[in-house]
């Protein structure tokens, strides 16, 4: 797809850009698979905000997405490439030969009346969803899942794909796209290729106000606060935080400090991702 560009009518335009949607072959979605999406505006179940920043944005409604791929053995035909306002990539309509619809992430290069096929004796190309122990070395892969049956959890976004770099026993490492390599079982499913709409990373929103359509609300920095809202808080002027780290407003490290918790997991992680740069 295209990015497309905007006359500078106004400083917001000026560098706005935006998705051309040249491959969106439908405008409705099927109304089988939507589902109500209620707003909760970052609030648990007490009402408490436990997300920040955010709240508002167009109202939307769910498409049931299918990263399972359970119906093995049987044809789907793509019927067209979707909008799906709830993720970056676009969805695939399929019609499989029973006549049941569901929708997939439209990997790259899939188009309309493409034939797709799920399980271990199916053709290794895009859209396919085979066992990773199926899928050769080096492939592009996306939708994959941690534990067999659950469904794909990994590599879901626009652009994004991981690959088999080696296969041991029961087990395959998988660079994932942040570049960490992580054990993941051959018996495991995932869907060849990457996933599509690659240019989502390239579109500048150009205006506050774009952001809010989305549901993001704004950010205030801590250094323009007071010191009881913000451990940043407080002094004359432009001042340093004043503290061996930057805090976030509980007083906790932030900005570089390591959250995960989870050490039952460790043993499948070989190499960790490593810092971003840019």
């Amino acid at each position: 797809m295209a990015v497309k560009t905007y006359r500078p009518t106004s400083p917001g335009r000026r560098d706005m850009t935006g998705h051309s949607f040249e491959e969106i072959t439908r405008t409705r979605p099927e109304r089988s698979l939507l589902r109500p999406l209620n707003k909760r505006a970052g609030r648990n179940f007490r009402g408490k905000i436990t997300v920040r920043h955010k709240g508002g944005g167009h109202k939307r409604r769910y498409r049931v997405i299918d990263f399972k791929r359970k119906k093995i053995g049987i044809e789907a035909r793509v019927s067209s490439i979707e909008y799906d306002p709830n993720r970056s990539a676009r969805i695939a309509l399929l019609i499989y030969a029973d006549g049941e619809k569901r929708y997939i992430i439209a990997p790259l290069g899939v188009r309309v009346d493409d034939v797709l096929v799920s399980g271990p004796e199916a053709e290794v190309r895009p859209g396919n969803a085979v066992p990773i122990a199926k899928i050769p070395l080096g492939m592009q892969i996306h939708n994959i899942e941690l534990q067999e049956g659950r469904g794909g959890q990994m590599a879901r976004s626009a652009g994004t794909s991981a690959r088999v770099l080696a296969k041991e026993g029961t087990y395959a490492q998988v660079r994932l796209p942040s570049g960490e390599v992580r054990l993941v079982r051959q018996s495991c499913m995932a869907t060849i290729g990457q996933v599509g709409n690659v240019d989502h990373g390239n579109i500048k929103l150009g205006k506050a106000g774009r952001k809010r359509w989305l549901g993001v609300r704004p950010s205030v920095r801590g250094s323009a606060m007071s010191p009881r809202d913000h451990p940043h808080g407080g002094g004359e002027g432009r001042s340093p935080i004043g503290m061996p780290g930057p805090k976030s407003p509980w007083g906790k490290p932030t900005l570089g400090a390591r959250t995960r918790r989870n050490k039952r997991t460790d043993k499948y992680i070989v190499r960790r991702r490593g810092k971003r740069r840019g």
